[in-house]
């Protein structure tokens, strides 16, 4: 089962439901142009599913795309709504079926590839269960917003059906539903209005009017404030979640300093890293580099888990600070304790303290140096040779 799982990796994972979602997309489109839908269910549904089983199946692909969206980030809701829209979308599939396309002048089996793609992608998505393991983060703010979106919806239906004698156009909750969309999102395509002899139409709609525009503009700002903080931190030197919910099998260099920079030249292109500073200043010269990195202090929990120390294969901690360097090793110890760790000292006497910290290995770049120094002084003429081995990589 591990290997099964090593081989379909998250970005497997997140590749099987997006196809599904655009096949889903594309199926529906054609079902939508198509004369006579025609799969194989399709002597035993009713004319309204018919009707508008290729709306329901492009509709599908959206709903899919946000659910991988959730996936991206490692959400566990976004697991489950995979979960639950891939077989529906299998399902769709069978009653679309084929399609007759006027402009082609034949049938099509449109549907197969979606059908077989979504029976795939539902055991990838099953099997990597472990790897979606991050809550639902929902701020107060945002609750609030969701819970006066759903109230207003369900407060303006109510309303429009129970007055729906006094409106023109209502007469079924279909008819009060879509009123309440129209108007709270400030479309109003003027097909339904009150009657201009009713006072009670008159009032519920300026109560529609408020309650309904006021709701919808709360939720779309609790959705789109963090998108804007998200574009904000990027610009000051942070990754954004989706990147850092992605890395995997990669290395966390902790902190920064004089010592990081070549560590950094080594990993660029060997392995995915990211670095995790508290400098803004530091993390800003990163970015600009293109080397990815998390404005964050090294030595906490939050962002060592944001940063995925527990899908990471090794931990580095080479700055000019020993005690930073001891204090960002004890963290990721602890959250992790089957990684390797590895660090450079300053000090030839802090080597002791940073493996009981819980460094696997610890190099003092000074001591090394300084042995090569003397040896080379005292005429060791190999020890020059010794060092230019060693950058090159020959050893």
């Amino acid at each position: 089962m591990d290997d099964v799982r090593d081989v379909l990796g998250v970005r497997a994972v997140l590749l099987l439901p997006t196809l599904v979602a655009a096949l889903s997309f594309v199926t529906g489109v054609a079902n939508i142009s198509a004369r006579r839908p025609s799969g194989p269910l399709a002597e035993h549904l009713p004319t309204v599913v018919s009707q508008t089983v290729g709306f329901t199946g492009a509709l599908t692909g959206f709903l899919l795309l946000f659910a991988v969206t959730g996936l991206r980030r490692r959400y566990r809701a976004g697991w489950y709504a995979t979960v639950l829209l891939l077989p529906l979308s299998a399902v769709q599939g069978l009653l679309q079926g084929v399609v007759d396309l006027p402009y082609l002048g034949t049938d099509l089996p449109v549907s197969l590839p979606l059908v077989v793609l979504s029976i795939l992608a539902l055991p990838a998505v099953l099997i990597n269960r472990r790897l979606f393991d991050r809550a639902l983060d929902v701020s107060t703010t945002q609750q609030a917003a969701i819970a006066a979106l759903i109230g207003g919806q369900v407060y303006i239906t109510a309303g429009t059906y129970a007055l729906r004698e006094q409106f023109g156009g209502v007469s079924t909750l279909t008819d009060a539903l879509y009123f309440a969309i129209v108007t709270s999102s400030t479309v109003g395509y003027g097909d339904i209005s009150p009657d201009p002899q009713s006072q009670a139409a008159k009032l519920f709609t300026m109560s529609v009017v408020v309650l309904g525009t006021s709701s919808f503009a709360l939720a779309l700002g609790s959705v789109l404030g963090p998108a804007i903080q998200s574009r904000i931190t990027k610009a000051l030197g942070t990754m954004t979640e989706s990147q850092l919910d992605l890395l995997e099998d990669h290395v966390l260099v902790l902190g920064y300093g004089d010592l990081s920079e070549p560590i950094l030249d080594e990993l660029s292109g060997a392995v995915e890293f990211v670095v995790v500073t508290s400098d803004p200043d530091d993390a800003a010269t990163l970015q600009h580099r293109d080397i990815p990195v998390l404005t964050a202090d090294p030595s906490d929990e939050e962002p060592l888990h944001r940063a995925g120390i527990e899908r990471a294969q090794a931990v580095m901690a080479a700055t000019n600070d020993d005690a930073q360097d001891a204090l960002a090793i004890l963290t990721a110890r602890q959250l992790n304790p089957s990684v390797r760790i590895v660090a450079a000292a300053t000090d030839r006497e802090n080597v002791a303290k940073l493996k009981r910290a819980g460094a696997d290995v610890v190099i003092s770049p000074a001591a090394i140096g300084g042995h090569l120094l003397v040896e080379s002084a005292l005429g060791d003429e190999d020890s020059e040779s010794l060092a230019d081995r060693i950058l090159d990589d020959e050893l």
